[in-house]
């Protein structure tokens, strides 16, 4: 149970952390990078959300893997195109693909979970 909890708690962290993101490119941000950091905070909260949700779901071991997955490339996306806008390091453009690919493997490992799992009902 403790695996659930600290993945709710990383979740919680993660989407204060694309609250803030966000409103920062709303108030702060310049027009060059705004987009940048719209995008990232968006797939971060939507992602802090699915980790949430695998935290508390009954769907076992392989829910927690898909959460931490998905959660951890939300930040990932999220930091790299930050970076990438703030700092101009055209170098973390490469970065961000691979939050992406984190992102959809934690969405199919919860497929994976939910098809597998005894507790989710039709």
């Amino acid at each position: 149970m403790s695996r659930n909890r600290h993945l709710a708690v990383f979740a919680a962290f993660n989407g204060a952390m694309a609250v803030a993101v966000g409103a920062f490119a709303a108030h702060g941000a310049g027009p060059q990078i705004k987009s940048l950091l719209t995008t990232g905070a968006s797939y971060q909260l939507a992602h802090a959300l699915l980790a949430l949700i695998c935290a508390v779901a009954p769907i076992g071991r392989l829910g927690a893997v898909a959460g931490w997955l998905g959660s951890f490339g939300g930040l990932i996306f999220c930091l790299a195109l930050a970076f990438l806008g703030l700092l101009s390091l055209p170098a973390l453009g490469a970065v961000a693909p691979i939050g992406g690919v984190l992102m959809i493997a934690g969405w199919l490992v919860l497929a994976f979970a939910a098809f597998r799992s005894q507790s989710v009902t039709a």
